[in-house]
Formats: structure tokens, C-alpha cells, sequence
């Protein structure tokens, strides 16, 4: 089977691999360099600490296949909540991400600040930890997972922007060729292109910023704050800081980091530690979202997948989504098959759906 695979980000590239460890003959289109779009851009959190069971199941199949290829790096996450409404969300959260086998806990503040004597517990009602989750480097799993799409036998064709010219053939600046199949993993991109061919799909474009500090003197969990909605992880022996996101046009933004959110970053890293942390360098990306929060994964037409809206998840989904999505186009059996077909399916919106990109609440934004 010859497929091509439009979009040289992590999830594209996990889809690769796993359709030429079966046997498909693959091709991977990416317009500029492999993982110049969001991937590269991401913060590389990766947990397991999700309440619903199915994405606690997708989430547990990718941070075991990012174990399998050493990419993972163990660090504790951990959430907490100042108000009792949050407090009540992440108590109840505890419970049902209890119930799915995740291993987390609840923490009063005082075993909070026992653990980690560098946060300013004062104010926190209730805090989550999960045990088993940690980050991820983005650069090091592109160039993992392009080096295994090589070995299995794909092509990569970087610097080769595509159109559609028809639902299963690629069309570049030299010629049209066609394929078995083409699955579109382009990020925000995915929307225009299979519009091409007459495919509507219900997606927004949202940027992202963040930033990393100097370096920082103090043990600290990767670390969110459902109610000041911002987060942060070690990197290195700094800290990646992220919030604020906005609904943007993905044809025209911009990729650096506004001064506003450098600012306001620094003073809520100040405002939850003893830490008094500089910029060391900042940035903005571009995240896609849906109308339900779960990402659009599936065929769209005849001999046309696609794989996006993410909602700032991709990367740390990746080799699952890749591995579910590369299974249903060489119609092979896939354990979380039995999970996804219906939350994941692409045609459940017909396109003309109203939302705002930022209405999910379990996101790290400030609308």
C-alpha cells in the first residue's frame, strides 16, 4: 500500500513509522523543516492524569511507547486549586483518575510544601500528584521518530509544500502523484488543504506562548495552577513557563512571545515560589482546537485521513494517535481501536459548526 503522510510533526512521523513497520510504502511531505510547526514549539509535559478513561487509556499507550524509544524523563506533575470550586473539580478528578488505574494522589498544602519547599503553598486549597508523568524533549522526538520512518523504509521529502488535487494525490511544485492513501497531519494547515478537495472541517487556530527562565536553584514538579491558569516544567536546570493563548488567523501571526506575557509569567512564577526567575528566551506557536476538545482523527474521504486539532496535546500523544491512526488506514486490529472510532471521528461536525477555540476549561489559557 503506498501512503503519503502530509505534515512532518510528531504526529505525523509517529504515523509514519508505524504504517512502514507494516509494510506500506511512505511518503512524508513536510513544507519547511520536520518539526517546524507546533512540535517543535511545545512544552513537552506528558502525564497521565487525565479523568476521562479513554484519554487516560491514549495517554497510558503513549507514555509507554515514549519509554520504549527513551524519550521519556520521569517528573512528577502536579496540579493544585486556591478556590473550593477548583478544589471540588480537582477532588473529584483525583477520584476518577483513581478509578482508571493512574497513579496520583491528593496533597494538602502542607504535604505540598513538604515535598517541595520552594513553593508558596499559602492559598492552595487542594493539590494533585501524579507519580508517573514527566516530560519530553520535542527536538529529540522528531529527530527519534524521523530516524525510525527512515529505517523502516519511508522517504522524507522536507522543503515540499503540497496541495490536494484530488482526495488521495499529492500534488508538489513538479508533479501530481498519487497513493493508496493520504493522511493530512499538517496542524492548523490540515483545514485549507482538504478543503481543496472538498472536505469541511471544524477546526481553530489558537497561539500559545511560552518562554524559559535563567537558571533556577530549587527541586520543583512539573506544575499547574487551575486557578492563576498557568503552568510550568523543569527544563534543564531552568523552567519552561506557559499561559495565555488567543484565537488567531493561521495565516498571519506572530511567533514571538509578547512582552505582556513575559511579564506577567515572571510575576506568577514569583507570586507560587520563592524563586525571582529572568527571561531567557520566549516564544509563540500554534495549537488547533475543536468543538468537543477531541481531536479530529480519521477519514474524511475516500482514500483522504486526517489528524489534528490537538488542543495542545499532540505531542504527548503522538505515538498513540499515530500508532490508532496507522492501524485504521491498513485496516489492522489496534488496542485502542476498541476506545476511539467514535470521540476521535472527523465527520462527527460537518464543518459549519460556531465555537470558540478556547472554551475548554482543562486548558492552560487566559481567554
Amino acid at each position: 500500500m503506498t501512503v503519503a503522510v502530509v505534515g512532518g510533526g510528531a504526529v505525523g512521523l509517529s504515523t509514519a513509522v508505524a504504517l512502514a513497520r507494516h509494510n506500506a510504502s511512505v511518503t512524508v511531505f513536510e513544507r519547511d523543516t520536520l518539526g517546524s510547526g507546533a512540535s517543535g514549539r511545545a512544552a513537552g509535559l506528558c502525564y497521565d492524569a487525565f479523568a476521562d478513561d479513554v484519554d487516560a487509556a491514549v495517554a497510558a499507550d503513549a507514555l509507554a511507547r515514549y519509554r520504549d524509544m527513551d524519550l521519556f524523563e520521569p517528573q512528577p506533575y502536579v496540579w493544585v486549586a486556591r478556590d473550593e470550586s477548583d478544589a471540588t473539580a480537582v477532588r473529584e478528578q483525583i477520584t476518577q483518575m483513581q478509578e482508571n488505574g493512574v497513579a496520583v494522589e491528593a496533597l494538602t498544602p502542607a504535604e505540598l510544601g513538604d515535598r517541595y519547599p520552594a513553593l508558596d503553598t499559602s492559598g492552595i486549597k487542594v493539590a494533585g500528584l501524579a507519580r508517573d508523568a514527566g516530560v519530553l524533549d520535542p527536538d529529540k522526538v522528531v529527530a527519534t521518530l524521523a530516524k525510525q520512518a527512515r529505517e523502516a523504509g519511508a522517504t522524507i521529502e522536507t522543503g515540499t509544500p503540497v496541495s490536494l488535487d484530488s482526495p488521495a494525490t499529492v500534488e508538489t511544485a513538479d508533479e501530481a502523484r498519487a497513493f493508496d492513501a493520504v493522511v493530512v497531519a499538517a496542524g492548523p494547515q490540515t483545514k485549507p488543504l482538504v478543503a481543496d478537495v472538498g472536505v469541511s472541517l471544524a477546526l481553530k487556530a489558537y497561539r500559545a506562548q511560552a518562554l524559559v527562565t535563567d537558571p533556577v536553584d530549587a527541586p520543583l514538579p512539573s506544575f499547574y495552577d487551575a486557578t492563576r491558569e498557568f503552568y510550568w516544567r523543569p527544563k534543564g536546570n531552568a523552567l519552561l513557563v506557559g499561559d495565555g493563548a488567543h484565537e488567531v488567523d493561521p495565516t498571519d501571526w506572530n511567533p514571538d512571545a509578547d512582552a505582556e506575557f513575559v511579564t506577567r509569567s515572571l510575576d506568577r512564577v514569583e507570586q507560587t515560589s520563592a524563586l525571582t526567575p529572568a527571561c531567557d528566551r520566549a516564544w509563540a506557536g500554534l495549537c488547533t482546537a475543536t468543538p468537543d476538545g477531541a481531536p479530529l482523527a480519521g477519514q474524511v474521504a475516500d482514500g483522504l485521513w486526517v489528524a489534528t486539532g490537538w488542543q495542545g496535546h499532540g505531542l504527548m500523544r503522538a505515538p498513540a494517535l499515530g500508532n490508532y491512526l496507522a492501524a485504521a488506514v491498513l485496516d489492522r486490529p489496534n488496542p485502542l481501536s476498541e476506545h476511539l472510532p467514535d470521540r476521535v471521528d472527523p465527520t462527527r461536525f460537518d464543518g459549519s459548526e460556531e465555537f470558540a477555540a478556547l472554551d475548554d476549561p482543562t486548558r492552560d489559557w487566559d481567554e
